[in-house]
């Protein structure tokens, strides 16, 4: 099933999740760190205070992006991948309805596959390669896109298959995938150097 029919059919806890482990992945893009986003995912396994803890996240992570040395020539493409995950803030639904987790899952999805792709350009061809990889085509997908797609798929099977029980393993998915992200992030920076 493909990455755009599994977020097509999960819940409103499912979609929840899904959107969260996204930004969850791209948070040291932000400055954020391991603990930031933990009582959002609290408030999924409990089911209550999601619109306090989510001002509580977005006052922690600030509304700068944070500074890069633009004397750099790929500092382009860290800028774009941060202001991609602040949008995925800012993009939090106040309000855990179905149909905005639904529209704030899919736009995390796209947004952290196109992240992805920035980090490691050896994926192809931009913004279309992430429509169709969504869509279940992966000729030329890099690995740092297709390990993205894995996790975004295991999430949503994880909480899909197993409700509130799966939340757990669905941030142990997130959180592998935010150490990844910190790590190509870390060997750009000291490729700059």
């Amino acid at each position: 099933m493909s990455l755009v029919d599994l977020i097509g059919q999960a819940d409103e806890r499912g979609l929840a999740a899904s959107g969260l482990a996204c930004l969850d992945r791209c948070v040291p893009l932000l400055g954020g760190d391991d603990d930031t986003l933990r009582p959002l995912w609290a408030s999924l396994v409990e089911g209550r205070e999601w619109e306090e803890r989510l001002a509580k996240a977005r006052a922690a992570l600030g509304t700068e992006l944070p500074q890069e040395d633009d004397s750099a020539a790929d500092c382009a493409f860290e800028a774009e991948a941060a202001g991609l995950a602040r949008r995925m803030l800012e993009g939090v639904p106040a309000e855990p309805t179905a149909d905005a987790l639904r529209r704030w899952a899919d736009a995390c999805s796209v947004d952290a596959l196109r992240i992805h792709q920035l980090l490691d350009p050896a994926d192809g061809d931009g913004e279309s390669s992430v429509a169709a990889h969504r869509e279940g085509r992966t000729d030329g997908m890099s690995p740092l896109v297709a390990a993205e797609m894995r996790r975004q798929t295991a999430v949503l099977e994880l909480v899909g298959g197993h409700g509130a029980t799966g939340l757990r393993q669905a941030r142990d998915v997130a959180t592998e995938g935010r150490r990844v992200l910190q790590a190509v992030v870390s060997r750009r920076a000291r490729g700059r150097s």
